[in-house]
């Protein structure tokens, strides 16, 4: 039977200052962490649920009210600012965006363990754990001192209904492939004590990855919601309740997210972050956020683009992080429709655009043309993948269509099969990106040139997740960027298993390749698994679901009052409890 761990706690020397000035990122007034601000008539969201759960979060945090800060590095207020805002929030259960991911990783929520910065595991949420010799069974031991922010003690139940709900279909889980080779079943997770929780799983590569990844969630808040139902749920968007250094306030639809430190967050994790408050803020409208960012109305501006770097440079006020980043940026061909079918007309989309071109305009050298998903960091990256098959050649790329059926039979300059079905396709992009605007419109241009009619098409981001990643596919083509992570597994992406899956974009279907798939996360050795990457690398270049464009340097602009900032390939706010301002520039 289960007995749920529960108490208040009163830590000397704690201290909060609940409702802090600083810059105001679209919350103007003072408030403390536990107010619901959000109109929760507006959001369509369970009132009841919300108003209970930020009820009981105001209760907890009402004894730290009043104390002191502990040091001069305690006290103002941060805010980052990008073009989009958080999809899904701090619900890890269904989220399938990468900011949404940090935030839920470094701010609201956390990890059992986390990466150091040699990429190697280390503890966090889990204080420990231990691996059997034949590596079927990995046990964590969970710490006994972090609390959800409505007092709950976080605990081994929390983490086996995490990992519950991640393997249940119903729940469509974005990353389904972290756990194809853990055991499913019941008998696959147990509960051995309050803080302890044991796993059964098959021998395999990076087994510890999944859990720096996956944000653990409250059970005692979403237990008794089915699966199916936790899209939808208030908790990700409206009034999210995590256990992590930072304690959700306020969302502001397309406008703000606004955090507050955590008085109660563990003094061997670094105790009570600097910040009193942290605010993201969507700024659509990149002029306007570069503007921001030089003139001091936010601190951090998320990936500017090469061209808005000069500016950066330039200003004294301000700094640029460049670093190697583990994404890269494609457009995603969705070969269910009648047009993409064939591999060959997807070879000839990628053979017809000069992507050597746009990656010096767009880039400036801040990155380097990609043929495949193993990003140049990793230590499977093979250079010579595609470098030649996929090079630009439109003469190549109009016998590949012509091979295919496609052929100008009106003499309007746009391609036919033998059905008349014209080759046009969209590309579509989210709004406030205008590199991947470009893109689409640079890919217009040049593959005209080869007979292809294509039209860019913007939506806006959450809109064009849906998109894409549900069914039906309403997409030809997409301009997207993608994250891998640091165990290399493109199984929800390509295997025939997942064509149903929120990331099969593509629709690819290939035994071969599924093959391969289910081999190399199997492989442990280093030197055995690279040539078995390279062959796998081969198989897509020939299938070319993405056109893959570019691995791009990670570049951020921060102002340079804000001390204490790390960002590297783990991510912006791997960090951010330690961030810091000087008193006399708050």
């Amino acid at each position: 039977m289960r007995v749920r761990l529960t108490r208040l706690i009163l830590v000397a020397g704690l201290a909060v200052t609940i409702g802090a000035c600083g810059g105001d990122g679209g919350a103007s007034r003072e408030a403390g962490p536990w107010m619901l601000e959000a109109s929760l008539a507006e959001a369509g969201a369970d009132v009841q649920f919300c108003e209970e759960v930020t009820a009981n979060v105001s209760a907890y945090m009402s004894q730290f009210e009043g104390q002191m800060p502990p040091s001069e590095r305690h006290g103002g207020a941060v805010v980052v600012a990008s073009i989009g805002d958080i999809p899904d929030g701090m619900n890890n259960h269904v989220s399938q965006d990468y900011t949404a991911s940090q935030h839920q990783s470094f701010v609201n929520l956390m990890t059992l363990v986390k990466y150091d910065e040699d990429q190697n595991p280390e503890p966090y949420l889990a204080e420990s754990w231990e691996v059997s010799d034949d590596a079927s069974e990995i046990t964590f031991h969970i710490r006994d001192d972090v609390y959800w922010h409505d007092g709950e003690l976080t605990d081994a139940y929390d983490v086996a209904y995490t990992f519950k709900r991640a393997i249940d279909p119903e729940t469509a889980f974005p990353n389904a492939a972290y756990w194809t080779h853990y055991e499913q079943g019941p008998d696959g997770v147990e509960v051995v004590d309050s803080f302890t929780v044991k796993f059964q799983m098959r021998p395999h590569a990076d087994y510890i990855d999944p859990w720096r990844a996956t944000t653990i969630m409250p059970e005692h808040l979403l237990g008794d919601v089915p699966s199916a139902e936790l899209r939808q749920h208030p908790y990700g968007t409206v009034c999210p309740v995590g256990n992590g250094p930072f304690i959700f306030v306020e969302h502001r639809e397309a406008a703000s997210w606004t955090f507050q430190a955590n008085p109660a967050f563990p003094a061997d994790l670094g105790g009570r972050p600097y910040l009193d408050r942290y605010v993201y803020r969507v700024i659509t409208e990149r002029t306007t956020l570069l503007t921001e960012l030089l003139t001091g109305g936010v601190d951090v501006f998320i990936r500017p683009f090469p061209d808005e770097v000069q500016a950066i440079l330039d200003s004294d006020a301000v700094d640029l992080l460049r670093y190697p980043f583990r994404g890269y940026v494609l457009v995603g061909w969705n070969a269910r429709r009648t047009q993409l079918a064939d591999k060959r007309v997807r070879q000839a989309l990628t053979r017809g655009t000069n992507r050597q071109e746009i990656v010096d305009a767009l880039l400036q050298g801040y990155g380097t043309v990609a043929n495949g998903s193993v990003p140049p960091f990793h230590w499977a990256y093979d250079p010579s993948i595609g470098r030649d098959a996929m090079s630009y050649d439109q003469d190549a790329a109009r016998a590949l269509l012509a091979a295919a059926g496609w052929v100008d039979r009106d003499g309007d300059g746009v391609r036919e099969n033998a059905a008349g079905v014209r080759l046009a396709i969209s590309i579509k992009y989210n709004h406030g990106n205008d590199m991947r605007q470009d893109i689409a419109e640079i890919m217009q241009a040049q593959l005209s040139q080869v007979g292809v009619e294509v039209t860019p098409m913007v939506v806006e981001w959450g809109t064009l997740l849906d998109q894409i990643g549900q069914t039906p596919r309403d997409f030809d083509g997409v301009v997207m960027g993608w994250i891998v992570e640091y165990k290399l597994d493109d199984t929800d992406l390509f295997h025939s298993d997942n064509i149903s899956e929120t990331y099969a974009w593509s629709g690819t279907q290939r035994p071969d390749i599924d093959r391969f798939l289910e081999e190399l996360p199997l492989v442990v050795d280093r030197e055995e698994a690279k040539p078995i990457w390279s062959e796998y690398q081969g198989l897509l270049v020939d299938e070319q679901p993405y056109t893959f464009f570019f691995f791009d340097d990670r570049l951020d602009g921060i102002n340079k009052r804000l001390r204490g900032v790390e960002m590297d390939a783990r991510g912006e706010w791997l960090n951010i409890k330690d961030w810091w301002i000087p008193a006399d520039q708050r």
